[in-house]
């Protein structure tokens, strides 16, 4: 469905992005992991064409078609979502409003209101602050109504950045059923997550990004039985350097 081939983003002088290639095959959920700064963010805007003339190599197909160089809205007719950090949503409209905004580039009244029905069954939340300021929800309803108001575009990659980001443990298992939900409906899924656990859980394939360059792709399964990956990369210490840790730890407190 999406194929990215050798592409570099530049910030100015600055390269973000370093010769970059990934695939995301229909109906999968396909995370892009990594820590702070690692580019996954500028990926996903330069998939979307929200940076100016990037990529500045490569190239990016969408269901067989050049996108590289597109600007957003054509990209979004084509058929691609996007739920950006930090959720974005329209503060001083309502809820209701903000969702049908999601639906602005079409024109065919009963799929939209078949769709808004989907969206607020899949969040009753939303259902009932349909007429509430989108600015005075908690930041869980405000993480919900971003990821609804992008289905209420109808489409067939829903790109995700940080949809866990400052949720309380249960928000951020409810959001990740959520996503296996709309994934399981049809929807194939690009989601970047900084909470690697939880992203691994549901999804087909993995890459991990470091410096702007992708150092490991593989299913999740085998990502997690690498132990260089598990503990460089995903944060996850294995029993025995756990235990090599807290031994060190002692001997430099009692020396």
């Amino acid at each position: 469905m999406l194929k990215v081939k050798n592409i570099e983003t530049f910030y100015g002088l600055i390269m973000a992005i370093r010769g970059v290639s990934l695939e995301v095959k229909e109906g999968q959920i396909v995370a892009i992991l990594g820590a702070n700064g690692a580019g996954k963010t500028t990926i996903l805007k330069t998939i979307m064409g929200l940076l100016e003339d990037q990529p500045d190599k490569g190239t990016i197909e969408f269901m067989g078609k050049r996108i590289d160089g597109k600007d957003a809205e054509e990209i979004v007719h084509l058929g691609i979502a996007y739920v950006p950090e930090g959720r974005e949503v329209f503060p001083e409209l309502s809820v209701e409003e903000n969702l049908r905004m999601g639906a602005y580039t079409r024109r065919d009244k009963k799929g939209i209101q078949e769709d808004y029905q989907r969206v607020i069954t899949h969040f009753p939340v939303l259902r009932e602050r349909k007429n509430q300021w989108a600015g005075t929800l908690s930041g869980g309803e405000q993480q919900m109504l971003a990821i609804g108001r992008a289905l209420m575009a109808r489409p067939k990659l829903l790109m995700m950045d940080e949809p866990s980001l400052g949720l309380s443990p249960i928000l951020v298992q409810e959001i990740f059923r959520i996503i296996k939900s709309i994934n399981e409906e049809g929807t194939t899924i690009l989601l970047v997550e900084q909470n690697a656990k939880m992203a691994l859980k549901i999804s087909d394939y993995a890459f991990i990004l470091e410096n702007g360059r992708i150092v490991a792709a593989n299913t999740p399964n085998y990502l997690l039985q690498d132990e260089d990956v598990r503990e460089f990369y995903l944060g996850i210490r294995s029993e025995e350097s756990v235990k090599g840790y807290q031994r060190w730890k002692r001997k430099k407190r009692w020396r």
